[in-house]
């Protein structure tokens, strides 16, 4: 784990901390937060200059953020994060799993057995593991909010997504069973499914590549508002974040005004 080190002032600020901070919806939602003056710390696999980028972008608007280059599938990664950030930053707050662990579209024949485990281990493992080292501080606290980036494939699974629908599924149920647990111990666990294409260019747009995605993006998104914009999804994610405790919200699904829902069609040409 490589971190840029915060001030010594953010000790007194609530820290909101985001896995999968990529220029899409993690970092939108670091910027959202940051606003309300908590202090972002954002933790993504690769690129430091992005990580920088958007750490620097915080900073311009006012807010304060630290950034943290962390492979998550490595043992104790997520695990010496959470400690360092409780015992040097300050008290997590909210924390954001926005982790993927889409491999694309690939027949059962296609797919190895390292690809259906990597899924396993970013989707379900990887959110196991974060629970378990941050829910003793939050519920000692008694309070705190646990927000779970999800995917359709959470809730229906498609030819080609094996690994992926597997993954998605058992996220959900950890939420569930998490929900079910800390809930009454003040801790708002959240499933939230995003459920159509993100206008993201470092997931979607690698995945479908930088042509594909701007024609997709010309054909359903801009003016037409057919995509998802990470900082319209991070005003909900603040919204969720603050909910009273005698109304919180455990599962919501996003999606484009256009899209048809999940439960109405089999699956998404856009992305075929």
């Amino acid at each position: 784990m490589q971190d840029l080190q915060p001030e010594h002032e953010t000790m007194n600020k609530p820290v909101c901390l985001i896995l999968g901070a990529g220029a899409g919806i993690g970092g939108n939602v670091a910027k959202r937060f940051a606003r309300e003056d908590y202090h972002a710390c954002l933790a993504r696999r690769s690129d430091k200059a992005g990580l920088d980028k958007l750490v620097a972008e915080i900073e311009v608007e006012g807010g304060s953020a630290s950034g943290f280059l962390l492979n998550a599938v490595e043992t104790g990664s997520i695990e010496q994060l959470v400690t360092h950030i409780e015992s040097d930053v300050g008290p997590i707050a909210v924390a954001v799993f926005n982790l993927g662990a889409q491999i694309g579209d690939r027949g059962l024949a296609s797919t190895t057995l390292k690809q259906f485990e990597m899924g396993w281990r970013m989707a379900t493992f990887g959110l196991f593991r974060l629970a378990q080292v941050l829910f003793p501080y939050m519920e000692q606290r008694g309070k705190g909010a646990l927000l779970v980036t999800s995917a359709t494939a959470a809730v229906r699974g498609n030819a080609g997504q094996h690994s992926h629908a597997s993954a998605m599924g058992g996220r959900r149920m950890l939420c569930q069973s998490l929900n079910a647990q800390f809930a009454s111990k003040g801790i708002h666990v959240a499933h939230i499914v995003i459920d159509g294409a993100v206008d993201a260019p470092d997931t979607l747009g690698k995945m479908l590549g930088p042509e594909r995605f701007q024609a997709l993006r010309e054909k359903k998104g801009l003016d037409n508002d057919g995509l998802l914009l990470p900082a319209e999804v991070s005003n909900t994610y603040y919204y969720i974040a603050h909910q009273h405790r005698s109304a919180w919200t455990f599962e919501m699904d996003l999606r484009a005004h256009s899209d048809l829902a999940w439960w109405n069609h089999a699956s998404n040409p856009d992305l075929k």
